[in-house]
């Protein structure tokens, strides 16, 4: 029997063991009415919901300031710590380790402990780290705190989206989902510009700031209602998705749908790692996992570490390149996180990849110019045009949709093992992007854009033939049609 079945014949049990008294059919009544248009979350000001997504995309900034945090303070810290080339190297490249950690972990924490509870945890990974960092007298030290903080970003990066999608009504879980992208840039954006002024031990301090809040936030804001009717705590998911929607909603009818998605799941026997490729979780996994490798397969990680390097090899002022593109990816994605809900995650991430091959193509042509001794006047106009397209289409689509999507397919039973894998995949692409990066570029300069293209080609032809579209449709509505 399919999820979608298995959903269907549950809603049937439960109306024939719980007869509804009369004035509970009259208040059923009301709620079908207009399409149950009484019941949308929706209708209610989603005050909670914004402020939710507020606090929790504090994670996202933080994971910004982690990744931001190297390029701005290598000559300071090599030189205030005497560290080789290889020394800071291994500084740098630590974090994807860390976050790979993370993404094993991250997904079987948040089930256990529930979203704001790893949320907490993972702060804590992140303030150790900095102060490390910040005390830091030699080598040693430095790549613990770094370490660290790579593991907390890697856990983020999961749980964020996850408890935004979570909390968030169909209409709007899309854009919500969406600014945890916009954030990460955000804190890459501000990470470049004041590491400019401010020295590497107060530029750590700086990454303090989000946890600050967002430790405090958490106290402030209720837990995901889908966690807490997943582990039985019935009550506290009823006052939680009140409390989420407005005290005036009617959420019967949401609520509901959730627990008979609930019900359904529990029946089933509890998820393994190995169970994930069994045939009826198979596509999910395969469009999130698939979306994580596209993702960054595809050129951004290379792009984003080494952007100064390309500039210079390209004849462009590295200072103006970088603040160039440091501007354009927040605003962009911010476009996108206004749009995805209105346009859809599929047609943005078909403009996003179209875009990437064609910023591809003209950096490599202009590698080739330069190479050849070709129209050498062209190739930095180029080759910053190329870097510039390449990045505003993957901050409108390739950036932030792979997240969105993988926060809904996932039914909520296989979320933590599944979210793990899919969150490791992504981390793994990010550390084999950036390490292979400097050796093709050795091999062939145009022909690593090249190769970049190529699988961003590939990518759209994956994108057409098996992802779906999300947009308007609850996490249940989703998962069953996906699953069925």
């Amino acid at each position: 029997m399919s999820i979608k079945e298995d959903v269907e014949h549950g809603v049937q049990e439960e109306q024939i063991r719980e007869p509804l008294m009369p004035s509970e059919e009259k208040n059923l009544a009301v709620t079908n009415e207009d399409d149950g248009s009484a019941n949308e979350s929706s209708k209610g000001h989603p005050w909670m919901v914004y402020f939710c997504t507020f606090v929790a995309v504090c994670g996202s900034y933080e994971f910004g300031c982690c990744v931001g945090y190297s390029s701005p303070t290598q000559t300071a810290i090599r030189k205030d710590l005497d560290l080789s080339i290889s020394e800071f190297s291994m500084f740098g490249s630590i974090l994807t380790f860390g976050a790979m950690i993370g993404a094993i972990t991250s997904g079987p924490i948040a089930d256990f402990i529930g979203r704001k509870g790893a949320m907490r945890v993972y702060t804590a990974f992140c303030v150790a780290g900095w102060l490390a960092i910040y005390f830091a007298k030699g080598v040693l030290p430095l790549d613990i705190g770094r370490l660290l903080t790579g593991y907390g970003m890697g856990a983020f990066s999961y749980v964020v989206p996850v408890f935004i999608a979570e909390i968030a009504p169909k209409d709007l879980r899309g854009a919500l989902t969406a600014i945890n992208q916009l954030m990460i840039c955000a804190g890459v954006s501000v990470s470049f510009i004041i590491g400019n002024v401010l020295t590497w031990r107060i530029l750590a301090l700086t990454g303090l700031v989000p946890c600050a809040v967002l430790l405090f936030g958490l106290f402030l804001i209720p837990e995901s209602p889908r966690w807490l009717a997943k582990v039985g705590r019935e009550k506290d998911f009823e006052v939680s998705l009140q409390k989420l929607r407005g005290k005036d909603v009617n959420i019967s009818h949401e609520a509901a749908e959730i627990q008979d998605y609930i019900i359904t799941l529990e029946r089933l026997p509890k998820a393994k790692l190995l169970d994930l490729f069994e045939k009826r979780y198979m596509r999910s996994v395969i469009i999130g996992v698939g979306l994580m490798v596209c993702q960054q397969l595809g050129g951004i990680n290379a792009i984003c570490f080494y952007v100064s390097n390309i500039f210079e090899t390209a004849g462009f002022s590295s200072t103006v390149g970088t603040i160039t593109y440091a501007l354009i990816q927040v605003v962009v994605t911010g476009f996108g996180v206004a749009v995805v809900d209105r346009i859809g995650r599929k047609p943005l991430l078909l403009v996003s990849g179209s875009g990437l091959v064609v910023g591809c193509v003209v950096v490599a042509i202009s590698f080739y110019l330069k190479v050849h001794e070709l129209a050498l006047q062209a190739v930095s106009i180029l080759a910053v045009t190329g870097i510039l397209v390449f990045i505003a289409c993957f901050s409108i689509g390739m950036g932030a949709v792979p997240w969105i999507v993988m926060s809904e397919i996932f039914p909520i039973n296989i979320k933590g093992q599944a979210g793990s894998l899919a969150t490791l995949v992504n981390w793994f692409g990010a550390w084999a992007c950036s390490y292979t990066f400097n050796f093709l570029m050795d091999w062939s300069s145009y022909g690593t854009f090249i190769l970049y293209a190529a699988i961003n080609a590939l990518a759209m032809v994956f994108i057409i033939t098996v992802v779906p579209e999300t947009k308007g449709k609850t996490l249940e509505q989703i998962q069953a049609s996906i699953n069925a």
